[in-house]
C-alpha cells in the first residue's frame, strides 16, 4: 500500500497589498497551526518519502513549520503546483517513481479539495475502522487552510484516478488540541 497525504497550506497573511499572491507569507495563526499539524503527523507516524510542494511562499513556509522529520524526505518545490487544478496535481503524482511509498503534496484550493473529492470513496473504511462516511462528509463540506487528508492507494502512482484512494483520515486545524478554533 502507498500513502498520499494532501495538505492545504496554512492560513496566510493579506496585510501587505504590495505583495503578489505567490509571495504572501503565513500569518501567526497559520504558523501555529502548521506546527501543530506537524506534531500530529509525527504522533500518527505520517512520514513522507517525498514532498511535492507549490513554489508559493505560504506553502514553503507551511512545509518548514512541519519539521523536524525523523527521516528527511526528498523535497521538490514545483511551480506547476501553484494554484494547480486537481487534474494538474494528479498529473504530477502520476510522474512519481514507483519506488516512493509515501507522498506529501502541499498545495492550494480549490484544486486540493477537488483532488481529495475525486480520490475519496465515501464507503471505504478509515484508519480507525468502520466506515469513513463521517470523514467523507466533513471533507465534502470544504478543505480549510492547514487541513490534511490521508489516503491509502493500492495501485501504482501512474494509474491513480477517480475513486482510487481510501480516505483514512481528514484533520483540520480546529481538530488539533493546540489550536483554538
Amino acid at each position: 500500500m502507498r500513502q498520499l497525504l494532501l495538505l492545504r497550506h496554512a492560513k496566510s497573511a493579506w496585510d501587505d497589498p504590495k505583495l503578489s499572491d505567490h509571495a504572501r507569507p503565513l500569518n501567526a495563526r497559520g504558523r501555529a497551526s502548521a506546527r501543530a499539524m506537524g506534531l500530529r503527523m509525527r504522533e500518527l507516524d505520517l512520514a513522507p518519502d517525498l514532498v511535492l510542494v507549490s513554489s508559493a511562499r505560504r506553502t514553503l513556509q507551511t512545509l518548514e513549520a512541519l519539521t523536524p522529520w525523523d527521516e528527511t524526505p526528498l523535497v521538490e518545490p514545483m511551480d506547476a503546483l501553484y494554484l494547480a487544478s486537481a487534474r494538474a496535481m494528479l498529473d504530477v503524482i502520476h510522474n512519481v517513481t514507483e519506488t516512493v511509498r509515501s507522498i506529501l503534496l502541499i498545495g492550494h484550493n480549490p484544486g486540493m479539495h477537488e483532488l481529495a473529492m475525486m480520490l475519496a470513496d465515501p464507503a471505504s473504511p478509515g484508519r480507525h475502522g468502520g466506515m469513513a462516511q463521517d470523514m467523507w462528509a466533513r471533507l465534502s463540506e470544504g478543505y480549510p487552510t492547514g487541513a490534511l487528508a490521508e489516503f491509502t492507494v493500492a495501485g501504482p502512482w501512474g494509474t491513480l484516478g477517480e475513486g482510487g484512494g481510501r480516505l483514512q483520515q481528514f484533520i483540520a486545524p480546529r481538530d488539533l488540541p493546540d489550536i483554538a478554533a
